[in-house]
């Protein structure tokens, strides 16, 4: 199984490493509003009766913002009755630079804080029969609980002339890896990359110790690596913001390449990675009950690229992007991910901030985990999906999901979307279901 990754994952490095010199631009004229990478806008507090340019002059810096994400499922799923589930988090996000203070290249502490509530998951209520592992979440925020989480604190600097960053510390992966696509759909694997679809960490508001490693080969090309705590325990709610290293079963070895690029003089980013653990872990197939696996692989990918640009304006035009994940499936329960979006930023001359965004994912589920859902049936003696014992034997899933978003104040964003679930949990006994949904963002 190595050999056959290796032969795959080798090429595309090389290739990514070989990229063409008229795709290669000066990194310094890299602009990736329209790839969905936009500016921070001025919030509702503004400056703080003066308060937040004191902070800024003195080296700290911070983005605070308040997201909700409705969902109603408007027909179709596991259970049809209507049912509105709303969530909301607040986030604060600092920086506080500290080589002013003792000259060290790029020193700095960077912190996150994320309060979620309002444990409401559509999915699980309304959407997919619970029998089986959720394939996708009509609302990506959900964590599964109502809470207030350290999600990092680290200290960061740099080494030889700015081109290697080191940090280390209580660390969340989307520090440093799958940082090419935004995540700006409320369905959740569309929204950004696919590399926590291993399982084996966590996105944005969950910490693990580690130390991670970025070195620029060339101003557009970086390569990334680090060694990080797999522990089990990290989602729990003793965890939040414990420095404790109880649950630790082992460390996390990623590597993965960064291009930051132009293509015919627009710009895209595309990346590349590779995730080994030495934690052992058990075969989904339990019939195997004494089958574990002390060493697992996980690969990422993608790109995200401007097609056109509208009206000579750098900041609107059309995006793609594409990513996907491909996960040892004797021990992953999704073995696949893949999904694939558009993006408009300001069609409209009257609107060029607003954006439209059209997307699908594509969810496979594991051989193992299938077959031992089988075999639970056989050891049951069931046969009846009807039956509260019998277990729903999963193949795929398919989602899709439309969305606009306008700013009626700088600090204020509203997203309606409409979301449409083809075999939700990979089941085909379960009705295809529409979903709408509403996002808001308030910065301040």
């Amino acid at each position: 199984m190595m050999t056959e990754l290796n032969k795959t994952l080798i090429p595309l490095m090389v290739a990514l490493l070989q990229v063409s010199p008229f795709a290669l631009a000066d990194q310094s004229f890299w602009n990736g509003t329209v790839l969905g990478f936009e500016a921070p806008q001025p919030g509702l507090l503004g400056n703080m009766l003066g308060i937040r340019p004191i902070l800024t002059e003195n080296g700290f810096t911070y983005n605070l913002g308040y997201l909700t994400q409705s969902a109603y499922n408007a027909s179709g799923g596991y259970d049809h009755n209507g049912r509105v589930a709303f969530i909301d988090q607040l986030a604060l996000m600092f920086n506080q630079d500290l080589e002013r203070w003792t000259g060290i290249p790029d020193a700095r502490i960077e912190g996150n804080i994320v309060n979620r509530n309002h444990n409401d998951d559509l999915t699980s209520r309304r959407l997919q029969d619970t029998r089986v592992n959720e394939t996708d979440l009509a609302q990506e925020s959900y964590g599964g609980q109502s809470i207030t989480r350290l999600g990092w604190l680290t200290f960061a600097r740099s080494f030889d002339d700015r081109r290697l960053t080191w940090r280390i510390g209580m660390m969340n992966k989307n520090q440093t890896f799958d940082q090419i696509v935004p995540c700006d759909f409320q369905t959740l694997a569309l929204c950004g990359g696919k590399s926590a679809y291993s399982y084996t960490w966590s996105n944005w508001n969950v910490h693990t110790w580690g130390t991670t490693f970025e070195y620029k080969l060339r101003p557009e090309l970086t390569l990334k690596s680090g060694v990080i705590e797999y522990n089990t325990e990290r989602s729990s709610r003793s965890h939040a913001w414990s420095w404790s290293t109880k649950g630790s079963k082992g460390v996390l070895l990623p590597v993965e390449l960064e291009a930051r690029t132009h293509v015919y003089g627009l710009p895209g980013a595309y990346n590349l990675g590779v995730l080994f653990t030495n934690a052992r872990r058990a075969d989904l197939y339990t019939a195997d009950s004494d089958k574990n696996y002390n060493r697992t692989w996980f690969v990422w990918g993608g790109l995200n690229q401007q097609l056109a640009q509208q009206a000579g304006d750098p900041n609107r035009g059309l995006s793609a992007s594409f990513n996907f994940s491909v996960a040892d499936q004797r021990s992953v329960a999704l073995h696949s991910v893949i999904a694939a979006s558009l993006r408009y930023r300001g069609l409209f001359d009257a609107r060029p901030e607003d954006w439209i965004g059209l997307g699908v994912s594509y969810m496979d589920v594991s051989d193992h985990y299938a077959r031992n859902q089988a075999y639970l049936n056989q050891v049951n003696g069931v046969s009846d999906y009807n039956n509260p014992l019998y277990s729903p034997v999963p193949g795929h899933a398919v989602n899709a999901e439309f969305y606009y978003r306008f700013a009626p104040v700088p600090w204020l964003s509203l997203q309606p979307g409409l979301q449409y679930w083809h075999r939700p949990g990979g089941l085909k006994e379960t009705q295809d279901a529409w979903v709408v949904g509403l996002k808001t963002i308030v910065a301040f």
